[in-house]
């Protein structure tokens, strides 16, 4: 950080995304110069529209495929698509996003000696065979199916991660995002908290895959906001991986059940066959989280699900 100015500049790619605005709040709130980067492929303007005018907030349109000369302190890297619709949509250019989008944002760090986080999935354990999940599981990923491009791509972000770290020395934090919910979230989307809030407003049959018996865990993106902060302060001796999500379990039939109360929705529900490698069970284990980090989860479902039925309900599409 420069000597003469106690105020952080922070890079978050993906700052116009669902996770990646809310970030940029939170890292305005706490009095830092943020730089947003983003190329809108998923992300909107609408995300940071309230933002755009803060003197201590910049957008630049780009994509992380391509290098970026910028001088930064901190370095957030969450510029992915994240839902399969969209990172299924071109699968080539997802797993550049996430490869060469890691070296080129690990060269920036390097060039400016910035601390890097980034943002890493909890696809990186595939269908797992533990449950819950640790940091130490190496996972269970098809290398050549459907979601490869986007688990394999963030499994080998991990690795250059790594390898920027013993070989250069880099100060890196990673973090294992499990599945997040909350406003801003897009409509058409394919996940499936969004999924069930918009057709439950419309009436629509709520679609359910499967027989509804897989297990989520679903985190409000305060918290998790929350959690990043957090470990991009921890000591340069932390790197993780952390996961990072809220280790209470459900199935998405029980999710379903849940919108519909909320909501006071008379969807019925319709089912559909599981997609190919679509992971069973999904939870998160946090003791590393809680002890590194002194975090856990603070929202609980219905109380995040409230604010995000809200945020849909209020949006014109809907």
């Amino acid at each position: 950080m420069r000597v003469y100015d106690l105020r952080k500049r922070v890079l978050v790619t993906g700052g116009a995304g669902f996770i990646g605005s809310h970030l940029c709040e939170r890292l305005l709130a706490e009095g830092n110069d943020v730089l947003c980067v983003d190329n809108f492929f998923t992300g909107t303007k609408d995300n940071i529209a309230h933002l755009i005018g803060n003197p201590h907030f910049e957008m630049m349109r780009h994509d992380v495929t391509f290098p970026l000369y910028v001088e930064v302190d901190e370095i957030y890297n969450l510029a992915c698509p994240a839902a399969p619709i969209h990172y299924q949509f071109d699968p080539v250019q997802t797993t550049k996003t996430s490869v060469h989008g890691a070296i080129n944002m690990l060269g920036l760090a390097k060039r400016v000696k910035a601390k890097i986080l980034q943002a890493s999935t909890s696809e990186v354990y595939g269908d797992p065979k533990v449950h819950p999940q640790t940091e130490d599981y190496w996972g269970n990923v098809n290398p050549i199916g459907l979601r490869s491009c986007y688990d394999e791509g963030k499994r080998c972000a991990e690795t250059l991660f790594f390898d920027y770290y013993r070989q250069h020395k880099l100060r890196i934090k990673v973090a294992r995002i499990f599945n997040t919910y909350g406003p801003r979230m897009h409509p058409n989307d394919g996940r499936v908290v969004s999924n069930f809030i918009v057709q439950a407003l419309k009436g629509e049959p709520i679609t359910i895959f499967g027989k509804g018996s897989q297990t989520r865990s679903f985190c409000y993106v305060d918290d998790l906001a929350d959690a990043l902060v957090r470990l991009m302060a921890t000591d340069d001796g932390f790197t993780g991986p952390v996961n990072l999500g809220n280790p209470g379990e459900f199935t998405i039939l029980e999710l379903a059940q849940e919108v519909l109360k909320l909501t006071g929705s008379k969807s019925q529900l319709a089912f559909e066959p599981l997609p190919a490698d679509d992971p069973l069970q999904r939870k998160p284990d946090i003791s590393l989280a809680a002890r590194a980090l002194s975090w856990e989860p603070a929202i609980p479902l219905a109380e995040g699900l409230n604010k995000t039925i809200s945020y849909f309900r209020d949006r014109s599409a809907v």
